[in-house]
């Protein structure tokens, strides 16, 4: 058997991501990625560049302590830019990289998703809930 090198045993690694595999890198990005708060800021910073009071007001219930763990896993993960400007008080600006802007547009279009059709699950939801209540009843 040859010996890979160290880049060929990434490249087949990466070939062989499966994140249906819980161990699976890709299957814990996509745990994080599914977070609301993850999915509201990535959405709310596709308009631009803003600053941690603006994207507090804008992702409406997010703490202070979500909306910061949220943006520092953000900036690690490489989706968002944190820039100190110095100043009295300082300013603190975060936007996408190109990387967030690719996933921006995903969770944009999930987010008007979710508002196109929420008259309809929530239908679904009723009629599934009396079904609930009608199957307890005659049993």
């Amino acid at each position: 058997m040859a010996t890979m090198t160290a880049a060929q045993k990434r490249e087949q690694a990466r070939v062989e991501y499966d994140a249906f595999l819980r161990a699976c890198p890709t299957n814990q990005l996509l745990d994080r990625l599914s977070d609301k708060w993850v999915s509201l800021v990535v959405a709310a910073l596709a308009a631009g560049p803003m600053r941690y009071s603006d994207l507090g007001r804008k992702v409406a219930g997010v703490s202070p302590k979500m909306l910061t763990q949220t943006l520092r896993s953000l900036e690690r993960d490489g989706i968002l830019t944190r820039t100190v400007t110095p100043s009295v008080p300082v300013r603190v600006d975060y936007e996408l990289t190109e990387l967030g802007s690719s996933l921006a547009q995903l969770m944009i279009a999930v987010k008007t998703w979710a508002e196109t059709n929420f008259d309809e699950v929530h239908t679904a939801r009723e009629r599934y809930d009396a079904g609930q209540e009608n199957a307890r009843a005659t049993s």
